[in-house]
């Protein structure tokens, strides 16, 4: 009988079995000898798939491995929304292209981030316009239209929101000014 997939939340917090912390601190001293880390890193890293596959988060894990999974037909709309973060995003269309319906799609997509497809996708332009601002100098007008806002001040409200304070101010605190 075929067991229909839940949803799985794309964070996990558990503790961490005494077996799993072992192979982690195996494999972190492994750079004191280089020599060992081509033959013993790879049994290492398999031994710690196997002890995630077993614990606790174990169905998470063969979820996020499964080809056509929901977590991975959602990462697969994020990386779309990333490709073109200007692009007006429509849900019909990204749930298309995951091939799920629009409701499943927005059930599935808010289970595994905790948020709507809108709401990622004014998250990632405002971090992709922090990111252009500080590593490209842009300025916030520019920058508000190159990551898809039709409005500076809507882009400023927005930007504000998410990090306490206006473009300009916070890239200037950020850079140390």
């Amino acid at each position: 009988m075929l067991q229909k997939e839940n949803s799985i939340p794309g964070w996990f917090i558990s503790k961490a079995q005494p077996s799993l912390l072992d192979c982690a601190v195996r494999l972190t001293k492994l750079l004191d000898t280089p020599q060992d880390i081509a033959f013993l890193a790879p049994a290492i890293v398999r031994e710690i798939y196997y002890r995630l596959l077993m614990g606790e988060q174990g169905e998470a894990v063969r979820q996020m491995a499964t080809s056509g999974s929901n977590i991975q037909r959602i990462a697969k709309a994020i990386e779309l929304i990333k490709s073109d973060l200007s692009k007006p995003m429509g849900i019909e269309d990204l749930s298309a292209q995951v091939n799920m319906s629009a409701s499943s799609f927005h059930r599935h997509f808010k289970a595994v981030t905790s948020l709507s497809p809108q709401q990622n996708q004014k998250l990632l332009r405002l971090l992709k316009a922090r990111h252009l601002m500080l590593a490209e100098n842009t300025d916030a007008a520019s920058t508000a239209y190159q990551v898809g806002y039709e409005s500076p001040s809507q882009f400023s409200r927005e930007y504000s929101r998410m990090f306490g304070a206006p473009p300009i101010q916070d890239i200037k605190h950020l850079m140390g000014r």
